[in-house]
């Protein structure tokens, strides 16, 4: 039985082992997104294990593209698995932990993991963000040891593991008084204004359960799957009570309101001066130290970061690092969701002292939009360097400081029209040249559940962006019943070679980076951009250097055709008559061709870039 209290946890067991170190740089790391619900259920057969060998054992067949795309068939077949996919699905840590060795050979280094705190039990919040116990574990999910055996496992195979958090609200866990979805800017009160509540729900979703702490002799049904636990969040004042975010830019509006029926938790005032935390602060804080020690975790990602403020982020950031340095973990990850433009994001980490923005400046749409020719190249590369956010003359580099990513589970920036990378505009083409560009410039990156696999998550609504890999009611590419574990296919055999070189080339992880003017007559050179107003299709090169080695890629936009260009690499690292060797390349045979160094804009070589493909020299 789970605690009710923080205050209850006997920490000294916890403590007393040898806990996972952390590692010494984690843009050295490639990290792999995924949510439970949508990952693995453990049922799966014709998959290798984490040795290696055949599972034959499974009752769940692998996908196959010929057959069973598009395959919902019948009556109500598509209707049924588009609800389905509004539902838990039944992923679960067992099944991710069968699964270790498929992302181990894919190249992955660290898991972020989707939150797996108990959820509210009348609403189907498959995704996480809806927790009613933070001491505990999602039953969906499986249990507090399935979560340190799928930890443990991950060690053993050298892969860190980072868990999704929620510090900013919990779930729906009371009803407010009449109307039971109020705004913080409402037409008939006061904005911000605390509202007054019906009571704490039951199982059921019923304010049956007074506000206030609980007294489980009065109302035994509140625990486990009633109120809010652990029981120190229980005090009226432990919630804002302040209705729904309307204008989310809006401030105090966008700290104070609840995430339409997320309830909004009273961390403290936002500013970082002179902060006092909060009792549901001061909760939360030791609740997730229970976890780092329970199951030896290496990281968080921060859930909302923007709307909880920088005093609370500080305040937790601060005691989380702590502690897990007492544990040996001194470089414990903390990656803030910073909503919003650079500059914020930036801002929020230097002020608060978490590791990394996760989400800046519409990185994602930038990412995916260059490499298919619809935005600048330029705008990209500048995420990363910029000195005037520091108050230097000199370039800072954020190599560490942003996690990046092509696809994910929210797709913000899309508003209705969500659709991962590989659904339109070539974008089964493009998928390894953007996974390569991902890998291959500055920040920390992430590969997002399915992308090796193509998932084209058309639908519109985040749902379709969450297939289940593992097939289930809500498979992929509107399936059923059939698993995307295939290590044979091209794309996921193609990110295993682009993460191995990734690991064999320190520049490729740690360089500094450049993007690279390009020439078609080999004497009149200029970055590349959008000479049309619809697209540009050419050679993208960059170049990544660190300790006077320079490793150079290029990307082509160009998704018909190979395209052509003279490309400047460094004029005093390279001199004329040098050759640099191609190490990696989309087309078949251009891995060992080399090209030479001539005397033009400084130093030039003449690359040729396979159609919507990649090369890397060395």
């Amino acid at each position: 039985m789970p605690e009710k209290r923080v205050a209850d946890i006997d920490w000294t067991p916890l403590l007393e082992r040898q806990f996972n170190p952390s590692p010494v740089a984690w843009e050295d790391q490639v990290i792999y997104f995924l949510l439970p619900d949508r990952f693995s259920d453990d049922t799966e057969r014709e998959y290798n294990d984490i040795r290696g060998n055949p599972v034959n054992k499974g009752s769940t067949p692998k996908f196959n593209p010929a057959m069973d795309k598009d395959s919902l068939g019948g009556p109500g077949g598509e209707e049924a698995w588009r609800d389905a996919g509004g539902k838990y699905v039944g992923g679960n840590l067992k099944g991710l932990t069968s699964k270790i060795g498929y992302l181990k050979r894919l190249g992955v280094t660290a898991i972020w993991v989707g939150p797996i705190f108990k959820q509210v039990a009348f609403q189907d919040t498959y995704h996480g963000y809806g927790v009613q116990n933070f001491l505990d574990v999602e039953r969906h999910f499986g249990t507090r040891e399935d979560l340190r055996t799928m930890v443990d496992t991950a060690h053993s195979q050298g892969i860190y593991v980072i868990l999704d958090i929620i510090l900013n609200h919990s779930g729906n866990v009371f009803t407010y008084k009449g109307d039971k979805h109020p705004y913080w800017t409402g037409a008939e009160h006061k904005p911000g204004k605390e509202f007054e509540v019906e009571g704490y729900n039951d199982k059921d979703g019923k304010p049956t359960i007074p506000m206030g702490q609980v007294n489980l002799e009065n109302f035994p049904e509140a625990f486990p799957d009633g109120a809010v636990w652990p029981a120190e969040l229980q005090p009226i004042t432990g919630f804002t009570r302040k209705g729904s975010i309307r204008n989310w830019d809006l401030d105090p509006e966008y700290l104070e309101g609840d995430f339409e029926d997320l309830k909004d938790i009273n961390l403290g005032p936002s500013m970082a001066n002179n902060f006092t935390a909060t009792s549901s602060l001061k909760t939360l804080c030791a609740a997730y130290k229970f976890w780092i020690a329970y199951a030896d975790l290496d990281g968080f990602r921060i859930d909302t970061v923007k709307h909880m403020g920088d005093g609370p982020t500080r305040y937790f950031a601060s005691n989380v690092h702590e502690f897990a340095a007492s544990l040996g973990k001194e470089n414990f990850l903390l990656v803030g969701e910073v909503a919003g433009d650079r500059e914020r994001a930036f801002n929020t980490v230097e002020s608060t002292g978490i590791n990394a923005a996760l989400g800046i400046a519409d990185v994602q749409d930038k990412l995916e939009n260059m490499i298919k020719g619809y935005r600048e190249p330029q705008a990209y590369f500048d995420l990363f360097r910029n000195s005037l956010l520091v108050q230097r003359d000199s370039h800072t580099w954020f190599r560490n400081k942003v996690v990046t990513m092509i696809d994910d589970h929210d797709q913000i920036g899309k508003g209705q029209n969500k659709a991962r990378f590989c659904y339109a505009d070539e974008g089964a083409t493009y998928i390894v040249g953007a996974i390569a560009l991902n890998l291959f410039t500055l920040g920390i990156p992430c590969i997002y559940y399915g992308t090796e696999q193509d998932f084209d998550g058309n639908g519109g609504s985040d749902q379709y962006i969450r297939e289940a890999m593992f097939g289930g009611s809500f498979g992929a590419f509107r399936s059923r019943n059939k698993h995307c574990f295939d290590e044979s296919t091209h794309t996921y055999h193609e990110v295993s070679k682009l993460t191995a070189l990734r690991q064999m080339y320190l520049p490729l992880r740690r360089g500094r980076q450049y993007l690279r003017p390009i020439s078609g007559d080999g004497v009149n050179f200029g970055l590349p951009t959008m000479f049309s107003p619809n697209r540009m299709l050419t050679v993208l090169p960059w170049s990544r250097i660190f300790a006077d080695k320079e490793m150079l890629c290029a990307v082509n936009t160009d998704f018909e055709r190979a395209s052509e260009a003279w490309v400047t690499v460094d004029s005093e690292l390279q001199a004329e008559t040098d050759t640099l060797e191609c190490v990696y390349s989309t087309e078949e045979g251009g891995v060992g061709k080399k090209v030479k160094v001539e005397g033009r804009n400084g130093r030039s070589v003449f690359l040729s870039v396979p159609k919507g493909g990649i090369v890397v020299y060395k």
